[in-house]
């Protein structure tokens, strides 16, 4: 009788289980993290932003590699349109070295990106958005002031070949959202490495 008593109980608390991090429709959390430049960035230095678009992503990853043109691109596209790219590198660096803070700024200059590349020391902004992988993608949208998510996943349907991409999901939710409209893909699922989290 004990033991399904303790059975039950288990039960229970996995059926009250809520994974962690922010779903579509949901208020998106603001943040200050340290960019490669030594400031702190977070969601309300773009509060006359139309929206940003935030990607958890980092140096090693082949994925996040791959797509790292394609994030600048974006950048390029969206920004002067009110949709900047925010970078977010949350991996612990005692796990991959490649990913530290040097190697971030390395990184940025040598492939030149426009945007913050900000670190994710504790981990914590990563984990209230529920990221899993690099590259992982929210697309969120500034109404006065209130950002929202309206896009959780991929970047595109294709991380192996930029030119055969068929979906550009983070440029439809994007272009949906500059016309007033809503986004009609807005999840997909993020393919890229896991994020390394550290060790308790």
């Amino acid at each position: 009788m004990k033991k399904l008593t303790i059975i039950f109980a288990a039960f229970l608390l996995l059926a009250s289980f809520k994974p962690e991090g922010l779903k579509v429709g949901d208020k998106a959390a603001d943040f200050k993290l340290k960019n490669i430049d030594g400031k702190m960035v977070g969601l309300s230095d773009y509060k006359d932003s139309k929206g940003v678009i935030l990607v958890f992503t980092c140096n090693h990853c082949p994925f996040a590699k791959k797509y790292e043109d394609r994030v600048i691109a974006l950048d390029k596209k969206y920004k002067s349109l009110g949709f900047p790219v925010v970078a977010v590198n949350p991996n612990d660096v005692s796990e991959v070295p490649e990913d530290s803070y040097d190697n971030m700024q390395k990184r940025a200059k040598e492939k030149g990106f426009g945007f913050p590349y900000l670190v994710d020391e504790t981990q914590a902004t990563a984990r209230t958005y529920g990221a899993t992988r690099t590259p992982h993608v929210y697309v969120l949208q500034n109404v006065k002031g209130t950002y929202t998510v309206k896009y959780i996943g991929a970047i595109d349907d294709n991380s192996d070949d930029a030119k055969a991409v068929k979906e550009k999901y983070v440029e439809s939710a994007v272009d949906a959202l500059l016309a007033g409209k809503e986004v009609s893909t807005n999840s997909t699922k993020a393919i890229g490495c896991t994020i390394k989290w550290k060790k308790a």
